[in-house]
């Protein structure tokens, strides 16, 4: 028996050395900083050099992995801690955002220079609308001066499209909305914002991230309302911004009221309750009429699941009709309202291809049970029909129209008769 131990098998072979770009390199952004700051503070405050030295400079620094830290040199001097302090044990440069004007022109040339590097270099994008969107959560680490210029460089930024809207999302955070540092920040955004474009263009963008509805939250909860926001914003010389927060309220309430009246209907409610509750929604909110008979068409056409066959779902939309005449009679008062609904039904037989051919069915229908007035038909098929569809709809309407004009001419021929 052997009793020698037994040497275990190795592995042998040659080591490879690791390559230099396999090497990860540790994460040292204060290097970075001192290069960074080094070049802002030989640039000075000429905004073209910085935008040369900064577009040369991505060749040889890593943009990609310090992009906070470039974007914190850039706004405040130097790198920022939570909160929004800079470590004053750190290299710093005077020459950024916070230490300029604070007046617009002078933001306009910043976000030149911020324009200027993300279009050199794209794969920032991203990482800029993130700095955003911290910084305006640091806001109550800066000072009111710094604030100003932040909102002013931001309203510039949002007009030219080098970030969303949804970075507003950061200024509805409780620490910032508290001590009204958010609405009063606000103000300065909406304002260059608003001079760089105009009221339609902002409201565009806020819709796309669906912050249009959510402005309110600029304010503690027991100041959210309409009248709160349009008295602060008015006073602060937004008269637009705070127009448009009347039309967004006024939307979301006809929204709410079309949902309700659907319910009603589906419930079965009768007429004459669900025409009072619309009569006291149309007080409490200032409806008008005119309006309002949209919304009770729209209600009514959603209420029932129309069949996808052409031949039958014209007459299932006479019978559902005819049922709920009522319900459009009581919101056809006026010439002007018949006319909406007129326009209303054009479009809804244009949108939904079934009902291409059930146009002129419907309206002899309201015709009939007394809805629509032959005033108000003859304006619709002369003047007052819109685009969609209207050769087809003209078409169907011509033999009724001039039935319709032969009975007004019989009608003025015996009154003259009589007289």
């Amino acid at each position: 028996m052997n009793n020698q131990k037994q040497q275990k098998p190795t592995l042998t072979g040659q080591r490879f050395k690791t390559r230099k770009r396999d090497e990860k390199e540790r994460f040292d952004p204060t290097q970075f900083q001192e290069s960074i700051v080094q070049g802002l503070n030989q640039t000075g405050s000429d905004l073209e050099a910085v935008a040369k030295f900064l577009d040369a400079s991505g060749a040889k620094l890593d943009y990609r992995r310090y992009a906070e830290t470039l974007f914190d040199i850039l706004v405040a001097g130097g790198m920022l801690a939570p909160g929004g302090s800079i470590s004053d044990d750190l290299t710093r440069t005077e020459f950024c955002l916070f230490t300029a004007q604070e007046d617009l022109e002078t933001m306009q040339a910043y976000a030149q220079v911020f324009n200027k590097l993300i279009r050199r270099y794209k794969y920032l994008e991203k990482g800029f609308e993130e700095e955003i969107k911290k910084l305006l959560l640091f806001l109550k680490g800066f000072t009111e001066s710094e604030r100003n210029k932040l909102a002013m460089l931001t309203g510039i930024l949002l007009a030219n499209g080098n970030i969303s809207a949804a970075v507003i999302g950061s200024l509805f955070n409780e620490n910032v909305v508290k001590e009204g540092v958010s609405a009063a920040f606000a103000v300065k955004l909406f304002k260059s914002w608003i001079y760089e474009r105009d009221i339609n263009a902002v409201a565009v963008a806020l819709r796309k991230v669906s912050m249009d509805n959510r402005l309110m939250e600029l304010f503690p909860a027991n100041k959210r309302s309409c009248e709160y926001f349009s008295k602060y914003f008015t006073d602060a010389g937004l008269k637009e911004l705070s127009d448009f927060a009347r039309n967004q309220e006024a939307i979301g309430s006809r929204k709410e009221l079309q949902k309700e009246l659907q319910e009603m209907m589906a419930r079965g409610d009768n007429f004459k309750d669900i025409i009072a509750y619309v009569r006291e929604e149309m007080k409490k909110t200032s409806i008008a009429e005119q309006l309002m008979i949209g919304i009770v068409w729209s209600s009514v056409m959603s209420c029932v699941e129309w069949n996808k066959k052409e031949e039958l779902v014209c007459e299932q939309s006479i019978k559902h009709l005819k049922q709920y005449s009522p319900l459009l009679n009581a919101f056809t008062s006026q010439g002007a309202s018949e006319i909406i609904l007129l326009v209303k039904i054009q479009e809804y037989c244009y949108d939904n291809i079934h009902f291409m051919k059930a146009f002129q069915k419907i309206v002899v229908l309201l015709y009939k049970a007394d809805v629509l007035s032959e005033e108000a038909i003859l304006k619709w098929y002369a003047e007052a029909h819109v685009a969609k569809g209207k050769s087809v709809f003209l078409e169907q309407m011509k033999k009724f129209v001039e039935w319709l004009k032969n009975a007004e001419e019989e009608s003025e021929s015996e009154d003259e008769e009589e007289n």
